[in-house]
């Protein structure tokens, strides 16, 4: 029993962590372009030189909580950049099936029960005991839009209902903040290889002899970025202007499931890429630019949908606006 312990511990030991996205310049890159899409209508204060900047540079912000000893944010936060889907059938889920709140699917993989519920436990191994969970990616996504819908609610009812000028500064400031924050995990989304459970190599079978390098991931996300000089500049310009999405008032989840979808279907191309030498960097293939740079490109693409999505569906707070009227009569 005790060895067969020490090997269950070897094993879980010699997994590959889970990597980040892009790395940050890629991240910025989604940010960029996700502000550039957005049209002549959207708030004039998002586009300021400095309010881009912040955008830009809070596109790092959730890989920085990650590289923090902390363990309870690490558990937090680490699961909130990806959705392993090709997992989803072994808790007999599907990913047209997945319920809208977080904690729902919470107790759906609880109800279920882990693929490796036999296993022995992971003290050692899995010190912020996310091993085992299969991430919360969409959740994610679609939380920040509504926290950001709701910014540019009570932005609209301070700037219509008599809120002081440091008000609207403030609400500002957050509407920034949460936009920068939020194009991180979008920006994962875009990441194809934050959709499976092969996000650093290929496991299990492998007959068509994919990589297995656990630095795969660390390539597609910087390496290659930086090798062959991918920038925002080069990319503005295929940029489409943001549209509206086809989404609940209350919850954009269905269409971010439905993209992480499609992104999900570009695994074994890109696995592909690399086994044929269109990835290595050295001498650079255009099949292999262009896949990357339109990685970048559908990750800034859906930014930008639901940053203005949420701009257009946001109501003014109606309990703010009563009571500013409130203040506002005092104070006459």
């Amino acid at each position: 029993m005790m060895r067969l312990l020490l090997i269950a511990t070897l094993m879980v030991l010699s997994l590959p962590p889970r990597a980040c996205a892009w790395d940050y310049e890629g991240h910025r890159i989604v940010n960029q372009l996700a502000v550039h899409s957005l049209p002549t209508n959207f708030p004039a204060f998002v586009k300021t030189p400095a309010a881009v900047e912040r955008i830009a540079f809070l596109s790092g912000e959730p890989d920085r909580w990650r590289n923090t000893r902390d363990v309870t944010l690490k558990h937090f936060n680490n699961p909130d950049h990806f959705l392993d889907l090709d997992l989803l059938p072994e808790y007999r889920l599907s990913a047209e099936s997945l319920p809208r709140f977080r904690y729902d699917f919470a107790a759906q993989l609880a109800g279920q029960g882990p693929p490796n519920s036999d296993a022995p436990p992971k003290a050692n191994g899995d010190p912020d005991h996310t091993k085992n969970l299969i991430g919360f990616l969409p959740w994610t996504i679609a939380e920040y839009q509504s926290k950001l819908r709701a910014a540019f609610s009570y932005l609209k009812t301070f700037q219509e209902s008599g809120g002081t000028p440091q008000e609207i500064a403030n609400a500002q400031e957050n509407v920034v903040y949460l936009m920068g924050v939020m194009g991180h995990f979008v920006g994962d989304g875009g990441q194809p290889l934050h959709t499976t459970r092969h996000h650093n190599g290929w496991v299990g079978d492998n007959p068509k002899g994919y990589t297995t390098n656990h630095t795969f991931h660390q390539w597609v996300d910087g390496g290659y970025i930086a090798r062959v000089k991918i920038t925002a500049d080069e990319l503005r310009p295929v940029v489409r202007s943001a549209k509206e999405l086809p989404v609940s008032k209350t919850n954009a989840f269905r269409c971010v499931v439905d993209w992480l979808v499609e992104q999900h279907r570009l695994v074994e191309p890109l696995y592909e890429l690399d086994r044929d030498g269109k990835l290595s960097g050295r001498n650079t293939v255009k099949e292999g630019r262009e896949f990357i740079s339109g990685q970048i490109i559908s990750g800034a693409q859906m930014l930008g949908d639901l940053w203005y999505s949420a701009w257009l569906y946001a109501e003014n707070d109606s309990y703010l606006k009563g009571q500013l009227t409130r203040r506002n009569r005092a104070a006459e």
